[in-house]
């Protein structure tokens, strides 16, 4: 595959339904492996169901109408989850209240809504409002994770990853060498006129960068930092790039903390 920016005809021909190695691969994933379970998909990026009929870019959404009006998701759970997981769920969407003007609320009648499932499919999302009842899908214990929901959650807000920006080049090294054979195509970065960064650096740090080893096929590095002793891939928090662009993409109110 050539790295061109082309990703809307390749991510097409990837998984956009629920794949069940992917969930194998996720009950098999340990916190030791280094590799994050979101990285284990079949699913554009490992963990993207893309739907065919909007138009995106990354690093986030471009579409205005693929936003959530006023910053608010309204949510169903839709899966079986112990009291530990649905905990972490509720911290998740107190931390984006707090950090930024994005609230997650529980849904009464509204036709657009995301449904959080756990069924073994792995961990996936759609990136941004797509419309209707749109999956997320959490495979306890892997993707019920703080920083693993976080992660989702932040797709769901209107983010991809971070390594796919245009500008990456200049910050990480993608060895393709290392690349199992068939997964080129989720470190594609895209074209500069398709994506919008919202005057953001790069940031290693973010909660939505690849760990450095991602699809991987030997055990080294796929990325590799042009800033010596960066640590990529942190699944913990929000960095505080993460938020700043939550907050320029939904114009959240000047001068308010969310702290």
């Amino acid at each position: 595959l050539t790295n061109n920016g082309n990703v809307s005809k390749i991510w097409k021909s990837l998984f956009a339904s629920p794949d069940y190695e992917s969930g194998v691969r996720v009950a098999n994933w340990y916190a030791r492996s280094g590799v994050n379970p979101e990285e284990l998909g079949n699913y554009v990026e490992g963990d993207i169901v893309f739907p065919n009929n909007i138009s995106m870019a990354r690093n986030g959404i471009v579409t205005l109408s693929s936003k959530w009006p006023h910053g608010i998701i309204p949510y169903t759970i839709a899966g079986r989850f112990s009291q530990t997981d649905l905990q972490t769920l509720k911290w998740a969407f107190a931390e984006y209240a707090r950090l930024t003007c994005i609230k997650f609320v529980p849904r009464v009648n509204e036709l657009d809504y995301i449904y959080i499932a756990n069924d073994r499919e792995g961990c996936y999302s759609a990136v941004g409002r797509v419309g209707g009842a749109q999956k997320i899908n959490l495979q306890s214990p892997g993707c019920a994770q703080r920083g693993t929901v976080i992660h989702e959650l932040m797709h769901v807000v209107g983010f991809f990853h971070e390594h796919t920006r245009w500008d990456r080049n200049r910050y990480v090294t993608i060895d393709y060498r290392n690349i199992i054979p068939g997964h080129e195509v989720n470190f594609e970065k895209v074209k500069r006129k398709n994506t919008n960064t919202f005057n953001v650096d790069y940031d290693y740090r973010s909660i939505m960068h690849y760990s450095e080893t991602a699809f991987s096929r030997n055990g080294n590095p796929t990325i590799v930092a042009k800033v010596p002793g960066v640590s990529m891939g942190q699944r913990i928090h929000f960095s505080k790039k993460d938020v700043k662009k939550i907050r320029r993409m939904y114009k959240c109110a000047r001068g308010r903390s969310y702290l």
